[in-house]
């Protein structure tokens, strides 16, 4: 029986093929070349990068005369923090690609915007349906001139249903353009993302070793003030100091313990930081004790017009604004009619022995065209939405050029200034001890009074902490103008169109973060 449906079926698919085949040939033929005669009609602005105000020279650096001590020539793409030599931030940094959660949820948004471009691209190819139904009905007997009235039929089919739309005025090639430009864009965010996280780390990393130094010092002071105590409760003893020497040494000595104290809060808040970008929980996370040894690498600014092609949120402004512009064409397109060319094809009966033959078949083959002739100005609007909107992302990226230009100076500016201040700070910290070598021999002597000893102690204690959170602030200003020039990156890492088409192909520097696992295969269901 089984051999039997199917020859049969062969025999009706072959009969139904010779019959159609003429009239399909040619309505095909019609329809392409009505396709290829309109399909590189593409309506709406072709996309211009937007030009940007761009300054011939860092003022900062050829207004000023200022020669950088410690530059830096290169900066090594993805892992710009090796300049500092610390292999304790070596070992950290890398954490914040796999494991930060802001990092990852970048990812994912960078990954929804490319499956956008292939849900976009998928709309350039015909749409194919099919379908098996039965069904049985019952049709009344109280009718009129009805043959089959009060009787019980059976119906079977199957069909195949086609429709395809020629983009004919390119609103699906404007939305391939703009999937491609948007899912770029979220490339480089991503990148912008992961380059702040990391930024965040190396700045934090720093100002908690520029606290353990000044704990360092604190300390040794600390030790240096109980020495002078002693000193003092032993004149004391022997009738040479007054109680209030002792005094002022007491207080002197707890005064600075209580400020070894406290570092000790803001170290732990660091730490915990430090912990959350990399992706760890605080209670988990400790890092020894290190004092600050990393000097500050100042990174070559280059030209300014460089600028534009090495900040990963630069990139994302211009390809934001790509994306918009091609709105616009998506948006000249809806004022143009759509050609649908649909196809149905089939086989129908009411006697299952009968299903599979050939006069069963049914099939239906037309273009349609249709077009909105009135709309009481709603395109129109949409239309004008599209290049407002575009306005928007061109102004957005002019102010995003601004800032990095702005950032860039201002901590080149930071960088300048607290050289000539740190030079100036170890000068005053060798007066400072050479003061306070003096006082104190004289204070041995007999000289003085214990006050005086107190006043240069405070004058010393107070320079050297100046100078260690000077380093501090150097560190901090050398991070941000990594950041602010990019940290090696270009727009070279950006996914091309064949890497958003086939993700598998991807070289940007987005994919460097591995993706998380996907709620839907982590097992966690309840």
């Amino acid at each position: 029986m089984k051999m039997s449906v199917m020859r049969r079926a062969l025999a009706s698919s072959a009969e139904f093929a010779r019959g159609s085949a003429s009239d399909s040939i040619r309505a095909s033929a019609v329809a392409l070349a009505l396709a290829g005669a309109l399909g590189a009609c593409t309506v709406g602005p072709d996309y211009v990068k937007p030009a940007a105000v761009t300054p011939a020279t860092w003022r900062e650096l050829e207004g000023t005369g200022w020669k950088p001590a410690q530059p830096a020539d290169t900066l090594t793409r993805g892992a710009w923090w090796r300049i500092y030599g610390d292999a304790s931030l070596d070992a950290l940094e890398p954490q914040v690609a796999s494991a930060n959660q802001d990092v990852q949820a970048a990812e994912a948004r960078f990954r929804a915007a490319r499956a956008s471009v292939a849900q976009y691209r998928s709309q350039f190819f015909p749409v194919v349906t099919a379908g098996v139904q039965y069904s049985r009905t019952r049709s009344s007997e109280n009718v009129l001139h009805k043959s089959t009235a009060g009787l019980a039929l059976n119906d079977y089919l199957v069909q195949v249903d086609a429709s395809w739309e020629p983009d004919l005025w390119g609103r699906v090639s404007r939305s391939v353009e703009g999937a491609k430009a948007g899912a770029q864009a979220s490339a480089a965010d991503l990148d912008a993302a992961l380059l702040s996280m990391q930024a965040e780390l190396a700045t934090d990393y720093f100002e908690l070793r520029g606290l353990d130094q000044e704990r360092r010092l604190l300390d040794d002071t600390i030790k240096a003030y109980q020495e002078a105590l002693e000193l003092t409760q032993h004149r004391f003893t022997g009738g040479i100091a007054t109680d209030a020497d002792v005094a002022q040494a007491q207080t002197q000595l707890k005064t600075t313990q209580a400020q070894a104290l406290d570092l000790g809060v803001q170290r732990a808040q660091l730490e915990h930081a430090i912990a959350i970008l990399i992706g760890q929980p605080p209670s988990t996370f400790t890092l020894p004790v290190a004092p600050l040894v990393a000097v500050p690498v100042i990174a070559t600014a280059g030209v300014p017009s460089g600028l534009l092609e090495r900040r990963p949120d630069i990139a994302a402004a211009e390809r934001h604004v790509a994306a918009m512009n091609a709105q616009i064409g998506v948006a000249t397109a809806a004022f143009f009619p759509n050609l649908v060319l649909a196809v149905t094809g089939g086989l129908e009966a009411t006697n299952y022995s009968q299903w599979l033959l050939a006069p069963s078949r049914l099939w239906s083959l037309g273009p349609t065209l249709a077009g909105t002739l009135l709309d009481f100005g709603g395109r129109a609007a949409v239309k004008e939405q599209a290049r407002a909107h575009y306005d928007e992302s061109v102004a957005q990226y002019r102010q995003t050029v601004l800032n990095a230009f702005g950032q860039v100076e201002d901590n080149l500016a930071a960088l300048r200034v607290l050289e000539q201040e740190a030079a100036a700070q170890d000068d005053a910290v060798a007066a400072a001890r050479r003061s306070l070598a003096v006082v104190s021999d004289r204070y041995r002597n007999g000289a003085i009074t214990y006050l005086d000893v107190v006043v240069a102690q405070t004058t010393t204690l107070t320079n050297e902490r100046n100078a260690v959170s000077i380093a501090r602030r150097r560190m901090a200003a050398s991070v941000a103008l990594v950041k602010a020039l990019g940290g090696g990156w270009d727009m070279s890492v950006l996914p091309g169109d064949d890497a958003l088409v086939h993700p598998s192909t991807a070289t940007s520097g987005a994919t460097q973060a591995p993706a998380p696992t996907p709620a839907s295969d982590a097992g966690a269901h309840g």
